[in-house]
């Protein structure tokens, strides 16, 4: 257990001691008295005059307390310095890549410093050259035979990987395992010639807000940096997995630890530490609009690490449980809406993905649309109360209990509302499906001059029938739309509902666009063209079928990011 050991006390005293001066009564300094000289007849004697000894201070308790608190942190760096290591890959790029950064990656805030090196060919009539990225990350020794732990954005998909160590030796890596939905990742370096130093590893699960939380990496390049702050929140979650698959499904890693220790673009994959120099969290995410640190930085938990790295070590990838549900938090406006009492909590059940555990279970999902605070909602499925006995107050008790407590193939409990009553439900866990590419990409040449916002693909007469629409019907079915883009300040709806198509997850449900100012769409790559054609600024006439019904949308479209 993490115990708040003399830096925290050191930083309480410290607090104490500031306060104490500042607040408190300062002592008076007074002159000491000379000895009253003897009688004319007596012997003359001159006393002796002592130095004045000044009274103690405050500061003496700051400077006692600030050194306890710099030694500690000293040794804090002395021992997790060896085990820390700068990593930089570099990554073969498409046409289409080289041209621009990954707008759909989940990860568009986590400091992995992608750098683009060379940009794209400017001679149309010359023949593409291979473009390349470099990028830069940190992580750390998990064994003393090579294996080395860093996030799955930093090198699951490096084409070359080079690992620098404490003492600024480089060596060739190679990649052994990774897990898009924890982001974590395990190379491995061979005959390094000397004794690696293998982090110690602590229990996330009993890390509390205050305590202290150190990270070391590879910041802007840095290489063994060090920064200070505290773990300023638990519990929180963060996007995993892969942006680009069109089986509908997104996952989110439970139990991340907030900390306002300085993370920045290249950190990504080192170590969070606490008080006794042990892992407590692999640093991954910023939330920050100018893609540095702000104060508030995220690390996977060490509790987490230690389930998926063994496995990566072993098999080269890890299976996640896997209930087979996409859902929400109860609040007191959803519990209206179904009837419940207004102090209900759990997890409402919105979707039932087809022929996962908990449609072969009987769960039942949301079947009914409500609009709360203006924004449509689905209601009237199955809430879940509680598991294997475990309450379950919000969507992310469902995930971190999957996450800390379940495996593959177990039986759970589930304590469930069913239309207000109470009932239990035995669910057997699967794998979480593995992602899917997308079935259509855009034209691998093709860089839009204008930027719409979406992501889709064209209908087919599977998806047709899925959405109740002609089996000859054409267009192209927005899929996602980013946030803020022309297709979102448009309206434009992007779907949302899980189906399986040829065996693979989709979702279907969104808007279809059927034509750009009049110009009919079979194809996404007939809607690229159309962008490579327009400029920023200029507006577009979206016809669109909603619900199966015709209507005209007008967007505004931006240049491309």
């Amino acid at each position: 257990m993490l115990k708040p050991k003399f830096i925290l006390l050191s930083s309480t005293l410290l607090i104490a001691s500031l306060a104490m001066s500042a607040c408190g009564s300062i002592a008076k300094l007074v002159p000491t008295q000379l000895a009253t000289p003897a009688a004319p007849s007596a012997p003359t004697v001159r006393p002796t005059r002592q130095p004045a000894q000044p009274p103690p201070t405050a500061n003496s308790g700051v400077t006692t307390s600030l050194s306890a608190y710099q030694s500690a942190l000293e040794g804090i760096y002395t021992q997790v310095n060896p085990s820390v290591v700068s990593i930089r890959v570099v990554e073969k790029q498409s046409a289409a890549t080289s041209n621009q950064p990954d707008q759909n990656s989940p990860f568009s805030n986590i400091p992995g410093l992608p750098n683009i090196f060379g940009g794209p060919n400017q001679n149309n009539n010359q023949p593409p050259v291979q473009q390349f990225s470099q990028a830069l990350g940190s992580g750390f020794v998990w064994s003393q035979d090579g294996y080395i732990v860093t996030n799955n954005h930093v090198v699951g998909a490096a084409d070359k990987i080079e690992i620098t160590f404490a003492d600024g030796t480089t060596l060739p890596a190679t990649l052994v395992g990774t897990d898009p939905d924890s982001d974590l990742a395990v190379v491995k370096v061979d005959n390094p010639g000397f004794t690696l130093t293998p982090i110690t590893v602590s229990d996330s699960s009993t890390v509390k807000v205050g305590q202290v939380a150190v990270a070391i990496g590879n910041p802007f390049g840095l290489e063994n940096t060090m920064t200070v702050g505290i773990v300023s929140a638990l519990g929180r979650t963060l996007p995993a997995g892969q942006a680009n698959s069109t089986d509908g499904s997104t996952y989110t890693i439970p139990d991340i630890i907030q900390t306002d220790a300085s993370i920045n673009p290249g950190n990504s994959g080192g170590p969070l530490v606490n008080d006794q120099g042990a892992l407590i969290g692999v640093n991954t995410a910023i939330d920050s609009s100018s893609n540095s640190n702000s104060g508030v930085g995220f690390a996977i938990p060490s509790a987490i690490v230690s389930r998926v790295v063994p496995q990566l070590i072993q098999t080269g990838k890890y299976e996640h449980p896997y209930l087979g549900i996409s859902g929400i938090s109860v609040t007191p406006d959803i519990a209206k809406a179904m009837n419940l009492d207004a102090t209900q909590r759990g997890a409402l059940i919105e979707q039932i993905l087809p022929g996962g555990p908990s449609d072969q279970a009987g769960l039942h999902g949301s079947d009914r649309q409500v609009t709360i605070d203006g924004q449509d909602a689905l209601v009237g499925g199955d809430v879940i109360t509680a598991m294997d006995g475990t309450p379950v107050k919000t969507i992310d008790d469902v995930i971190a209990y999957l996450g800390d407590h379940t495996n593959v193939g177990q039986k759970v409990t589930l304590t469930i509302l069913r239309d207000g009553k109470q009932q239990s439900v035995d669910v057997t866990l699967q794998a979480r499906p593995a992602a899917t590419p997308a079935p259509q990409t855009a034209n691998n040449n093709a860089v839009p001059n204008a930027f719409l916002g979406i992501a889709g693909q064209p209908l087919t007469p599977e998806i047709n029938k899925q959405m109740n629409l002609p089996d000859n019907q054409t267009g192209v079915l927005v899929e996602q739309v980013q946030a803020g883009s022309p297709a979102d300040k448009a309206g434009l709806q992007g779907s949302f509902k899980p189906v399986l198509i040829n065996g693979q997850r989709v979702l279907v449900g969104g808007d279809v666009i059927t034509a750009i100012d009049g110009k009919p769409l079979s194809t996404f790559d007939d809607l690229l063209a159309y962008m490579q054609t327009a400029k920023p600024g200029q507006q577009v006439a979206l016809t669109i079928l909603r619900d199966g019904k015709q209507q005209t949308l007008t967007a505004t479209l931006t240049a491309h990011p």
